[in-house]
């Protein structure tokens, strides 16, 4: 903890919990080339800043790339992280595109919104990790996330499945990683908030009118019901999820 500085209690939570995650899993190796996946908001970007720590301190060496989507609703909204990525010393691309505004138009006729979005940013982030030759893509799921995930594929889809901490691409040849799948959202808010990062407002117009957010919106009404519920879904789930990777 000491070599960690003054840290208050959500950022070292935060280490501590995405450090035991990459420990267990074994997410990533001496070597290792992390393109990390930062779209500017709460989650990725606190991952971004945990794996900058961890980098201090665990006993091998690993690189950071930072990997920026833009989906073209507010062309210059990456602005504060690329400022603060120049003001940290660490290598980025930063690319604009027309994913978001294609998946609200006639161009996507199929899909939802969320879906065309995400696969089409999702694929870049894979072109982009083989151009620069990074071994590991980290997204900033949580454990949020993941509960959503599950009982999206429960009631949609008629499976039972979540979001895995580390997952291999085309042979091995990528590793995708998600450190932060322990940690929920208010004690990610709280560290963010402590590091002062630049978080800015996601303009997306599916950003709360989505399928997820909908099933996350009902497991919401289910624990304010139950106030013990919330704390036993997540410690039932993130136990099996871990349980299966491991």
């Amino acid at each position: 903890m000491a070599q960690w500085g003054k840290l208050s209690f959500a950022q070292k939570n935060c280490l501590s919990a995405v450090g035991k995650l990459m420990q267990k899993s074994g997410q990533i190796a001496p070597g290792a080339r992390v393109g990390v996946a930062v779209s500017g908001g709460v989650d990725s970007f606190t991952m971004l800043q945990v794996l900058r720590y961890r980098q201090r301190i665990v006993p091998f060496d690993f690189e950071l790339m930072v990997l920026h989507v833009n989906p073209g609703f507010a062309p210059d909204s990456h602005r504060p992280l690329a400022d603060w990525v120049t003001a940290h010393g660490l290598s980025a691309h930063f690319e604009l595109t027309n994913f978001g505004l294609d998946a609200h138009s006639e161009v996507n006729r199929k899909n939802s919104p969320c879906f065309y979005c995400a696969w089409n940013r999702r694929k870049r982030f894979f072109e982009l990790c083989r151009r620069y030759g990074l071994t590991h893509l980290a997204l900033g799921h949580t454990a949020q996330d993941l509960v959503t995930t599950f009982f999206m594929n429960i009631f949609q889809g008629g499976k039972v499945q979540g979001l895995s901490g580390k997952e291999p691409f085309f042979g091995g040849e990528l590793t995708l990683i998600r450190p932060m799948l322990l940690l929920d959202k208010p004690m990610i808010v709280r560290a963010a908030k402590a590091w002062g990062l630049p978080i800015w407002e996601n303009v997306c117009p599916s950003a709360k009118d989505s399928r997820r957010d909908d099933t996350y919106q009902w497991l919401a009404a289910r624990w304010q019901e139950h106030k013990k519920m919330k704390n036993a879904v997540y410690n039932a789930v993130l136990r099996w999820q871990l349980d299966l990777g491991l």
